[in-house]
């Protein structure tokens, strides 16, 4: 390629190739695809994380608490929010917002990179991709999102399995019919 066509190359050029190549090359298929979901998720995650407190921060200074003035989203019973974000100083504000950004972009890449890798794996093993498949891999994720969390009990490691089977399952199902 020469470097003409380098500087001539637009950004949705560009973007074409990256989805043609793959972000890696580690070797295997299988480590490719791990790693792709799981950097491309990370990005997903962290652009939530900061997206859902940039909102909170919109709300708190506009006044528009809502009436018990919680401004927290409860998933699973857990308020999620950046805790430390109101820090004394503008630094330590900083240091939380990206601490907690980056462990929410860890858990997407995680769930990701699993489920990405196990269907592939499972698919290769079978010779078929099917929603048994998807349902072993969405069970399986399930179940590490919730190791992940704070304080994991039996219960909520099982409810975490179930929902991302039926989750996985369902969307493996519904791909033929849209």
């Amino acid at each position: 390629m020469s470097s003409d066509n380098l500087e001539t190359r637009s950004l949705l050029d560009e973007l074409r190739d990256f989805e043609k190549g793959g972000l890696f090359d580690l070797g295997h298929p299988l480590l490719n695809r791990i790693a792709a979901s799981f950097v491309k998720a990370a990005g997903i995650g962290a652009i939530q994380a900061v997206s859902r407190e940039g909102y909170f921060t919109a709300i708190e200074g506009s006044g528009l608490e809502s009436p018990g003035g919680v401004t927290e989203v409860t998933i699973g019973g857990k308020k999620q929010r950046f805790p430390d974000l109101k820090g004394e100083s503008n630094r330590k504000s900083l240091e939380a917002l990206v601490k907690s950004t980056g462990k929410e972009s860890l858990q997407w890449g995680l769930a990701a990179g699993i489920y990405s890798g196990l269907t592939y794996g499972l698919k290769e093993a079978r010779g078929a991709h099917d929603w048994k498949n998807s349902a072993v891999a969405g069970a399986v994720t399930g179940m590490a999102i919730a190791l992940t969390s704070d304080d994991p009990s039996h219960e909520q490691i099982v409810q975490c399995a179930i929902t991302g089977a039926a989750i996985s399952t369902t969307a493996n199902l519904l791909t033929g019919i849209f």
